[in-house]
């Protein structure tokens, strides 16, 4: 990676020292966008969220302290003086286990609330017998923010992988098009010396003057076509450069001295994790968008669970141990206590039966995407598999045509110095010949934008 740092510069900061021409590869490039790109670490965020999101449903269950003081005094009386503390530690089955103290006096307080002078002690538990026994709000959302916190790393990798496949085809169009650049490059060097060798010849008066002007055609058009493959590659450099950014935020601009590999064949596999051994061995329910509706689904299925409870009677039982020293909270008394229960039950449950009705509709809804998205997902695999060894092979009998054709032209070249053949039929070999290379260029282009589309589509 610390190759790949030289090889490129803050825009127009840098001057380069070295004006030889430096290789990038791909996994240098993919490299330093997995690293520093702001989509990247936007992706980075979403699990921060996911974690912070956690930790508030487990604040649903951290100890509280409660104090209530109230105290009131008029005309040199004291009406009352209240203080009511409680320690409540909530447990996961609608459980709260609480301890508490009570110290009331006044001429004016309630009868109801007078308690012996050294205050009162209670301990014991409230809980839910019937609705929210079982599973209740809290429970819920605690579970749901933990599917919540895995969803949120399956979308991360879902976003990164986004980013390098599209950074990926953009590397390839940059191949592409030096690759394409180098091809007129050649032909330009090819028509120079002949155009050069022509002209020697018909000044010797071995050569009508026609052949000249013709070759002089042939050497201006592959100019030509030259200087418009040029800005094809700096524009696709450029493109290239929207993907490179340093550790600060800071853009950066690949210089024209920069080439990429055009080896590419040999080790995208590697960078890409696409041969076929891995495609063989590779689980589709391991896919992160499928991770990301089941545990979607996971969540659908505890909001409908919790929709059912709410069918349930809501009983609430309260029972609290009495006592008038502290020193005695570790004793079971039934002898003092203080009991309450409350139940609450709506006659028509019309609410509550919608709402359950409601949430089992969304799961329903939720599981038929899933069985979709995974047969699209197998289906979309065979098609780019099968595609990819058709491609392969287009592009295996592609170069095999343009090294036959390079032999032909070739061949035609020396019959044309030896007096056997005509410029014409020169210049027309080549065109065909240039016509062919830039097939293959393009066929190579195809096989490596497949490959992006099967690591795209695997998502590690």
């Amino acid at each position: 990676m610390k190759k790949a740092l030289f090889l490129i510069l803050f825009a127009g900061s840098i001057q380069a020292q070295n004006t030889r021409n430096t290789e990038i590869t791909l996994g240098e490039f993919l490299g330093y966008v997995k690293r520093f790109h702001p989509i990247v670490k936007q992706a980075n965020l979403i699990v921060d969220e996911g974690d912070a999101k956690l930790m508030k449903a487990k604040g649903a269950f951290d100890p509280q302290i409660e104090i209530d003081y109230a105290k009131k005094e008029f005309q040199e009386k004291e009406y009352y003086n209240s203080l009511n503390t409680t320690f409540k530690i909530p447990v996961w089955y609608g459980i709260d286990i609480k301890t508490n103290f009570e110290n009331n006096n006044g001429i004016y307080l309630n009868p109801e609330n007078r308690l012996p002078s050294n205050g009162l002690y209670t301990a014991g538990v409230s809980m839910s017998i019937g609705q929210n026994m079982f599973i209740n709000k809290r429970m819920a959302l605690l579970k749901q923010a933990k599917n919540y916190a895995k969803q949120t790393k399956a979308l991360q990798k879902l976003t990164v992988n986004k980013i390098l496949y599209n950074a990926a085809l953009t590397y390839f169009s940059w191949v592409r098009n030096y690759n394409e650049k180098e091809i007129y490059k050649e032909f330009v060097q090819n028509s120079e010396t002949r155009f050069q060798s022509i002209v020697k010849t018909f000044e010797l008066g071995d050569r009508p003057a026609i052949d000249t002007l013709e070759a002089k055609i042939a050497l201006d058009t592959r100019k030509l076509n030259y200087e418009k493959a040029k800005i094809k590659f700096l524009k696709s450099t450029l493109e290239l450069s929207n993907f490179l950014w340093l550790k600060n935020n800071i853009p950066v601009e690949i210089k024209n001295t920069i080439r990429p590999n055009i080896h590419l064949l040999e080790n995208i596999d590697l960078h890409l994790k696409t041969s076929d051994f891995e495609v063989a061995q590779y689980v589709l329910m391991n896919h992160p968008q499928l991770k990301f509706l089941a545990l979607k689904i996971n969540n659908l299925r505890i909001e409908k669970r919790l929709k059912r409870n709410n069918l349930l009677p809501k009983i609430e039982l309260d029972y609290n141990f009495l006592y008038e020293n502290k020193r005695e909270l570790n004793i079971i008394n039934n002898s003092n206590y203080k009991a309450g229960l409350t139940v609450k039950l709506p006659v028509f449950l019309r609410k509550e039966r919608a709402d359950f009705k409601l949430a089992r509709l969304k799961l329903q809804d939720k599981n038929y995407e899933q069985y979709m998205t995974e047969l699209k997902l197998k289906n979309q695999l065979s098609s780019i598999v099968q595609e990819l060894e058709s491609i392969q092979t287009q592009y295996e009998m592609t170069t095999d045509i343009v090294q036959s054709y390079e032999k032909l032209v070739e061949a035609e070249e020396r019959r044309f110095f030896l007096g056997e053949s005509s410029l014409f039929l020169v210049n027309s070999r080549e065109s065909k010949l240039i016509e062919l290379q830039l097939k293959a260029n393009q066929t190579l282009n195809d096989l490596l934008n497949m490959k992006g589309k099967l690591f795209n589509t695997m998502v590690r």
